[in-house]
């Protein structure tokens, strides 16, 4: 701003100058004697210092002193101010989330011996920054206060457009293990208000480590090496390392269509407790009615000292319609002093979503997940707008039922005993209406029928609700 007033001086003191130049020569020529000319001349500069002292208020009203540079700032508006310098070398912006979820689950007690869920709770509450330093520096740092505890999600720093694609970053912190379209797409963004039971009961979720992202219009590659969760830290799990590899392809990828194809790989070894020396040993466990406030119906004990997993995944959009699945397959190997067995657990959805207003999924191809949905016209009384609308089904199963005899006879078994190792299958109908690009409301019925172990035969059923906002 100072430097567009300080030309605009230069401008006018020039302009008044010529002027001046030109109405002397004038007058000169026409001038009867010498009087008239020097009161020509005092009028002229009183002009002059008339501008001047009118260019110096407007650098007053500025905030400059009239010899400093611009101020090197933009503001640029995504859900929370986002500061960046004019060159773009520098960004910040305060990020978070708030989902406010209800519950009302039937647990089956004469089955379960369970309690039913009558229930609000602070599903998330983050709040965290995130920002760019000399242009291809990224950093995010989020903190999650659900439950009364601090649980730290995103924190890493990352390298950034090293390459020609739209999106090539290696990532060094604790951020998400690629291995699932569901876990890619973020919790804002995703049709149910969970995720699909393989995501929780396999334990997909962020790891401290090192990662190489990159992704274009029409694919997207994940790879990376970890170690433990900051949630281990208290009790360090020594050794605990995971490997991981995705790769999605997006062979229709245009404003209306979309094709989306992928498949990853994940090893993990369970490692010891440092202070213990004990084999700190995987379970795996999913919640009833894929609803974060019902009771875990099927689960293993601990007794896997490392596993392998494999997904495959596939979505297709079209316009207002929407289809998605996967399948998940995990081999599990036990050491034989606690359960010489190696059963195979499988885990796998499909959902299809149908928008009841002009709007579509928003397919992030780079990354091979799904962004922020776009509201075409979001809810206003004063402009009419009523958002986007939208319904979903999903059927989800998991499937933890193998292996549970052989676990039962191992000569551990007094301590290790797979009493709900069985099978879940859930249904869910949703209703979604996104109010604005940043703001939602979530609808979920939910029924899970338990097949084998200790709940056969329960049936499991909720409704949940959400509203939700994120900046």
């Amino acid at each position: 701003m100072i430097g567009g007033l300080r030309k605009t001086s230069i401008y006018l003191l020039a302009g008044a100058s010529a002027l001046g130049i030109l109405a002397s020569g004038g007058t000169a020529a026409k001038a009867e004697n010498i009087e008239q000319l020097q009161a020509q001349m005092r009028a002229m500069q009183a002009q002059m210092q008339e501008l001047q002292r009118q260019v110096n208020e407007a650098k007053a009203t500025s905030g400059s002193s009239g010899g400093g540079d611009d101020l090197d700032l933009k503001v640029k508006w995504k859900g929370a101010p986002q500061l960046s310098s004019r060159d773009g070398k520098f960004k910040f912006k305060v990020r978070g989330r708030i989902n406010l979820d209800y519950s009302s689950i039937d647990q089956d007690k004469a089955i379960t011996g369970v309690d039913d869920v009558n229930a609000v709770e602070l599903r998330r509450g983050r709040i965290g920054v995130e920002g760019v330093v000399y242009y291809d520096w990224k950093y995010k740092f989020e903190v999650d206060f659900a439950g009364d505890e601090t649980a730290i999600k995103d924190a890493y720093i990352a390298y950034a457009n090293w390459g020609p694609w739209n999106k090539s970053e290696i990532i060094l912190g604790n951020h998400f293990v690629a291995n699932s379209l569901e876990e890619m797409t973020s919790s804002r963004f995703i049709t149910f208000l969970e995720r699909a039971a393989f995501i929780e009961a396999f334990e997909l979720d962020r790891r401290l480590g090192a990662g190489v992202w990159v992704g274009d219009k029409h694919w997207s590659f994940q790879t990376g090496y970890y170690g433990a969760t900051p949630s281990d830290q208290e009790s360090f799990s020594d050794d605990t390392t995971a490997a991981s590899v995705r790769g999605t392809i997006a062979p229709i990828n245009t404003d209306t269509t979309v094709v989306h194809l992928g498949a990853s790989y994940r090893h993990r070894n369970a490692g010891t407790l440092e202070d213990t020396g004990i084999a700190d040993l995987f379970r795996y466990r999913a919640r009833g009615a894929d609803l974060h406030l019902a009771d875990r119906f099927v689960a293993t004990p601990n007794f896997a000292e490392d596993d392998d997993m494999f997904v495959l995944e596939g979505a297709f959009v079209y316009n207002r319609f929407s289809v998605q699945g996967e399948y998940a397959h995990l081999e599990a190997n036990a050491p034989s002093a606690v359960a010489n067995a190696s059963p195979t657990y499988d885990g796998w959805y499909v959902s299809g979503s149908l928008f009841l207003t002009d709007d579509m999924r928003n397919y992030k191809a780079e990354t091979g997940g799904f962004g922020r949905q776009k509201v075409n016209n979001p809810f206003s009384f004063r402009n009419g707008g009523w958002g986007a609308w939208e319904i979903a089904g999903r059927y989800d199963v998991i499937d933890l039922s193998d292996g549970a005899a052989t676990i039962n006879a191992s000569t551990a078994r007094g301590a290790v005993m797979c009493v709900d190792c069985g099978e879940q299958e859930t249904w869910l109908i949703g209703l979604n209406w996104w109010i604005n690009d940043y703001t939602a409301l979530k609808l979920n019925v939910n029924q899970s029928e338990i097949s084998g172990g200790a709940n056969n035969g329960a049936h499991i059923t909720g409704v949940g609700l959400r509203a939700q906002v994120d900046w």
